[in-house]
């Protein structure tokens, strides 16, 4: 099956692609990615008004759902752009449905956020951190002392009703260094309660984690103490939602970058000769580009079906993205090594674009829960049926 997208989504996917090559153009990107600086494009990106593209207009986005998301992450994964606060954003934003004033300064002013999830697996997992000394209804906020109604509770840290302290740390979380919005999911008796932190709070450290793709970024989140005001929404079901839009976002991203080596390998065995003809012209070369072209084409339509599969509310929608999780970043992930055998070892030196595209599409297979994982959600979401006795 070939997805067929509307006018107005080709529009969309070719404005944001000029714009990506306009805006993180191959030098400047080199450079951001070498000194780990991105705030040139993220500042860009925010100010042209990229950040609200799929969400509603009343948090403060331009509209459109998961499917342009979709679109715009498979043009990030083209052109290899600085996407992780962006897929970070996009994915903590849903929490923010009863703080619009900070949803707004994500997605119009560029402060980005990020859900305090693992980013090893999906963001549905129970996690560690804890909440501690939830102020009680009728305290009164001063520095130093909470009282109510006359009576000392407690010295030292001063809560606001409804905010707590948070306790625990959190590895690996996707644009955590770069956000001034922090999700944070407590878990107890299988349900979860959100809470947003802000991350320049004392009770907050953060260390960066090196990534072999540097076009993305992730950071260790302590939190001792941090005050968490709660967020009135349900939170396993925002992150349930989370799961599957991060494994369609993933998916698509894989695309774009599976593309971009598919046409890398094309210009480059037509370039490359042994034997006083070109590589483009063995059979051997011509087979494997016609199958990385295949596994392209495919991942297409997955990652287009699943994204409006979830967006729609399809009854399949967990079966859809779990399918382009696994199987879309598995199959970019083989085109990765394909293009690079056709590259030969240039391909993975710093000065060829390839290592770029190799890379990321090879962190896309763990991001957010590796391709067993997502297998596993598949089987548990298939009936099971008696085989049938002859």
């Amino acid at each position: 099956m070939r997805w067929c997208l509307s006018q107005e989504q080709e529009m969309f996917r070719e404005a944001f692609g000029g714009w990506l090559a306009a805006a993180a153009p191959a030098q400047p990107l080199r450079e951001w990615l070498t000194t780990g600086d991105v705030t040139p494009f993220e500042e860009r990106l925010a100010a042209d008004g990229w950040l609200g593209v799929g969400s509603p207009e009343e948090r403060g986005g331009q509209g459109g759902g998961l499917l342009d998301l979709a679109l715009a992450a498979e043009q990030l994964g083209y052109a290899a752009a600085p996407g992780g606060s962006w897929l970070a954003s996009v994915l903590a934003v849903p929490a923010l449905t009863t703080r619009p004033d900070i949803a707004a300064a994500v997605l119009e002013h560029g402060e980005f956020a990020a859900l305090a999830v693992p980013a090893g697996q999906p963001p549905d997992r129970p996690g560690a951190v804890r909440c501690t000394d939830r102020a009680p209804s009728g305290a009164v906020h001063q520095h130093g002392t909470v009282h109510q109604h006359g009576t000392v509770l407690q010295h030292g840290t001063v809560l606001q009703h409804g905010t707590v302290q948070l306790h625990g740390t959190v590895r690996s979380v996707l644009g955590a260094g770069r956000s001034r919005h922090l999700i944070v999911p407590v878990w107890q008796a299988g349900s979860c309660e959100l809470f947003v932190v802000d991350a320049a709070d004392a009770g907050v450290s953060l260390r960066d984690r090196k990534l072999l793709d540097r076009s993305r970024c992730a950071a260790d989140v302590s939190l001792a103490g941090a005050p968490g005001q709660a967020l009135d929404v349900d939170g396993t079901q925002v992150l349930a939602d989370a799961a599957l839009r991060a494994a369609v976002l993933v998916a698509a991203d894989s695309l774009g970058a599976a593309a971009k080596m598919l046409e890398l390998a094309v210009g480059y065995s037509k370039q490359r000769t042994q034997f006083g003809v070109p590589i483009g012209s063995f059979q051997a070369v011509q087979h494997t580009a016609a199958t990385m072209l295949v596994a392209v084409e495919s991942a297409r339509s997955i990652s287009y079906f699943a994204a409006e599969s979830v967006q729609v509310g399809d009854s399949e929608r967990a079966l859809h993205a779990a399918a382009a999780k696994a199987q879309v970043t598995a199959a970019a992930a083989a085109a990765a090594d394909a293009a690079l055998t056709i590259h030969g070892a240039i391909g993975y030196t710093w000065e060829h674009d390839l290592q770029l595209f190799y890379k990321r599409a090879k962190l896309n297979v763990p991001l957010f829960g590796p391709p067993e994982v997502w297998n596993e959600r598949i089987a548990a979401e298939l009936p099971l049926r008696p085989a049938a006795l002859t």
